[in-house]
């Protein structure tokens, strides 16, 4: 047995040098990642700070995008964190050449280069292609909504937050008044503080301005909606039948009696009631008419008391239309686990699970969704691969529409029930083979198809595909995006899809 522990000689100076090349493998993704950002355009990074006049240096925008990126590589996004990574972690060392950036500096670079970094989705992509990773035979779409830095709690009226600007108003010319005549009868100002409390008011008045801006326009918004929803339920009533597709939402709506006018301007196309309005009531002011229908005619009389009841729901819902005050470009998403306040990320991804298109949304609807994301993945593919072509989209029940199913676009696989209930119907109803009936609508022409030995394959393919993509949220806690507004949420998922690319890069290239 030996005499003494093996152990470190920390008062031995080192005799030799220090190369940071050792303390790495060749295939280390923190290399890999160096390598990256000497291969692709970083000029936009560099426009901040050129390095052309007197001045405190900057950091080197190239080493600090290879640090962001090996960051939110590795699962770290919190700027302090990273600072103190730069200090103890090897990697993060060799990355920064032995400098440490501060957390407020690091934050800072997010900020100001929020477009250029937004930006290298493309080219990260373009790297996939030259690799030979693409392939856009099948491309699945998917979205998952992830919370922004903003409390549910926080979601205020209208009238509230109008209340609350008039308030900080009146409380900033309050304070003005009486800190200037402290001010005078001292003789002199403060001029720190004074700074301090200018710049908190304003941040605070911008806030509430912004949340009243949105809270006005999604206002306009939903009265126009709900019009339209409320004037097409009247009519379905009027002629007794039932809406098809999904439940319409309460938003905001007109009164009964706007619904009424618009009701009977569309139907006095129809040949009985044209009749009426042009024989019974010629020459009387439409309004008039309107009245006149509505209180003699058996079915729009039903239609109205069948409507009244939503038509007073929908005008509360009006007078309660709420907006969040600290994020007002978020909105409020239902998720599996429940309700957040955030955004709907949109991911469409390759047969190699590459995202090869992406997108944030305020629409918490998946259906509104399909051809922004169509549109949108072939416009990012085709900067990374003219030319680019998809042969087959596959989406969930979410993104079901007739109008989607037979829109202009790729092929696509669109099913109509959740995926249990699909597969319980297939083991019904059996496989089918062939093209669809000539005579077959939309929806029973997309259930064909998904009965089919191909279609379902195809399918198949779908949860395997797109979904390991939002394992973010677990795998690396990603629970809620950083920064708050609608461009930030656009960088930050940019940015992890580009990072999701890398490694998936990284991998290909080392063997891994």
């Amino acid at each position: 047995m030996a005499y003494f522990y093996i152990g470190g000689m920390r008062d031995q100076p080192l005799l030799l040098p220090v190369d940071m090349h050792e303390w790495l493998g060749e295939g280390h993704l923190a290399r890999f990642v160096i390598d990256v950002v000497e291969r692709i355009d970083t000029g936009a990074l560099h426009v901040r700070h050129p390095n052309d006049g007197v001045g405190r240096p900057a950091y080197d925008p190239d080493m600090m995008l290879s640090l962001l990126l090996y960051a939110y590589a590795t699962s770290q996004r919190s700027s302090r964190r990273i600072e103190a990574a730069c200090r103890t972690d090897a990697a993060y060392r060799f990355i920064t050449g032995n400098v440490v950036p501060d957390h407020a500096t690091i934050a800072r670079f997010v900020v100001h280069h929020e477009q250029a970094i937004a930006g290298l989705f493309t080219q990260v992509l373009m790297l996939c292609v030259d690799a030979g990773l693409i392939d856009t035979s099948v491309v699945a779409i998917d979205g998952t909504k992830l919370g922004s830095d903003a409390a549910l709690d926080r979601n205020m009226t209208l009238g509230w937050v109008r209340e609350k600007v008039d308030g900080l108003l009146a409380e900033i010319r309050s304070t003005d008044r009486v800190e200037d005549q402290a001010a005078g009868q001292a003789g002199l100002f403060d001029l720190e503080t004074v700074a301090a409390k200018v710049a908190t008011r304003s941040q605070r008045l911008a806030r509430l301005e912004a949340a009243v801006t949105e809270a006005e326009r999604q206002q306009t918004v939903i009265d126009t909606q709900a019009r339209a929803s409320q004037a097409k339920a009247f009519d379905a009533a009027a002629q007794g039948r039932k809406l098809t597709g999904r439940k319409p939402e309460q938003p905001a709506a007109a009164h009964l009696r706007a619904q009424a006018e618009q009701t009977a301007t569309r139907i006095k196309a129809t040949r009985d009631t044209r009749a009426r309005l042009e024989g019974d009531y010629h020459g009387t002011d439409l309004d008039e008419a309107v009245t006149a229908v509505v209180e003699t005619d058996p079915k729009l009389l039903a239609a109205a008391a069948a409507t009244a009841s939503a038509a007073l729901a929908a005008r509360k819902a009006a007078d309660t239309a709420k907006v969040n005050i600290t994020d007002p470009d978020s909105r409020i998403m239902k998720t599996a686990t429940g309700w957040v306040q955030g955004y709907n990320l949109q991911a469409a991804t390759d047969r190699n699970q590459l995202i090869i298109g992406h997108l944030v949304s305020q629409d918490h609807n998946d259906s509104d969704l399909y051809q922004p994301m169509v549109h949108t993945t072939l416009q990012q593919l085709s900067h990374a691969r003219p030319a680019a072509d998809i042969g087959m989209v596959v989406a969930d029940a979410g993104y079901w529409s007739e109008t989607n199913a037979t829109a202009e676009g790729p092929d696509r696989l669109i099913a109509t029930i959740k995926d249990h209930k699909q597969r319980r119907a297939a083991r019904e109803l059996g496989t089918t083979t062939g093209q669809p009936p000539d005579d077959a609508s939309a929806l029973d022409a997309m259930e064909h198809r998904l009965r089919t030995p191909e279609g379902t394959a195809t399918y198949a393919l779908r949860s395997h595909l797109v979904e390991p993509v939002f394992s973010f949220k677990t795998n690396h806690g990603y629970q809620r995006l950083r920064r708050r507004g609608l461009d930030a949420a656009r960088c930050e998922w940019a940015l992890i899809a580009t990072v999701h690319n890398l490694s998936k890069l990284h991998r290909h290239t080392v063997g891994g």
